[in-house]
């Protein structure tokens, strides 16, 4: 819902984006509707990219659990017998 004290934007939008736009509007979204649900989806997946690679980086950090892996990985592969 908007209310009267929104901001306004205007965007040029590729091809691509024109296809996306139609796509939405005809399941039944306004243009803006389908533009704050296209902003909220892909705010959420670069918030979980970066929690993500957070959590790498700091699990790269412990060099007890690198050497843990590498030991686990030179296990496994003594299994499967590959040299």
């Amino acid at each position: 819902m908007e209310s009267a004290s929104s901001p306004s934007i205007v965007v040029h939008l590729d091809e691509e984006a024109q296809r996306d736009l139609r796509h939405f509007e005809a399941t039944g979204l306004s243009r803006s509707e389908a533009i704050r649900l296209g902003l909220r989806v892909a705010v959420k997946r670069r918030r979980r990219r970066d929690a993500i690679r957070a959590e790498a980086a700091q699990l790269a950090e412990h060099q007890d659990d690198q050497r843990e892996m590498l030991e686990v990985t030179a296990l496994m592969t003594s299994v499967r017998g590959e040299d």
